[in-house]
């Protein structure tokens, strides 16, 4: 099984509880969980959030919507992870992605999730060689790795670091593949950390939402093209 989890919080730094800000009338948490039921490749969806009570309404709506909640203690960020796998059954690889991804595309998942089959490297990712826009990061990894790297790490490393981040780092132990784009489009950046981050976003799924729910990031590159008033994320 593929399994892929998605981690999310109330608690940001500068947009608190943006998990839950409306986009087209749902979540943003919602739209995310939408677009990564696309990616065929998947069998199973689990948002990845907190035991602390500020995280009870992210996971009261999910599990409302039928949606799988893991909910963990925060002292250690890779056996929250590791256990949360565990909890999903038997899995062959874990696909990572993050919470202030709305425009995380079910297509580009799909096509790391083949590479990672068909390469059978240990890690695969479009993050350690960046070429989408910040905020399209997909990250796959072989589940008998994750759990190998936590083996290896120091407990304070792995205390502060996800098994994604410790076999990222070790790719002198586990084999990697890369997946790029035809171009190099990392100098944008999609992520909603701001207010200002938000309001693209609104304003992007206003424009495509209402056509096409499944969206993708060249629909994306047209908008910001056609759009003066987006061109700071154009840039």
């Amino acid at each position: 099984m593929i399994l892929a989890i998605l981690q999310a919080r109330m608690t940001s730094p500068r947009l608190p509880g943006k998990a839950m800000a409306p986009l087209r009338g749902e979540p943003m948490i919602w739209r995310q969980v939408e677009r990564i039921r696309q990616a065929r490749c998947l069998a199973k969806v689990i948002v990845a959030t907190s035991a602390e009570p500020v995280d009870d309404p992210l996971a009261a709506f999910l599990l409302a919507r039928g949606q799988t909640v893991f909910r963990g203690a925060s002292e250690n960020l890779s056996e929250r992870f590791l256990r949360c796998v565990e909890a999903a059954g038997p899995v062959s690889h874990v696909v990572r992605l993050k919470g202030d991804s709305p425009f995380i595309d079910a297509g580009l998942i799909d096509e790391c999730v083949r590479l990672a089959l068909n390469s059978r490297a240990a890690y695969v990712s479009n993050r350690v060689r960046p070429s989408f826009p910040k905020g399209l990061e997909v990250e796959v990894a072989a589940a008998r790795i994750l759990f190998a790297a936590a083996a290896k790490a120091e407990p304070e490393e792995a205390r502060t670091t996800s098994p994604f981040g410790l076999v990222r780092r070790r790719p002198d132990l586990f084999d990697q593949a890369h997946f790029r784009a035809g171009r190099d489009w990392s100098a944008l950046d999609w992520r909603v950390k701001t207010p200002a981050d938000f309001a693209f976003a609104r304003a992007v799924y206003d424009a495509l939402h209402p056509a096409d729910p499944a969206f993708g990031m060249r629909d994306v590159l047209d908008v910001l093209q056609n759009r003066q008033d987006l061109a700071r994320w154009a840039a």
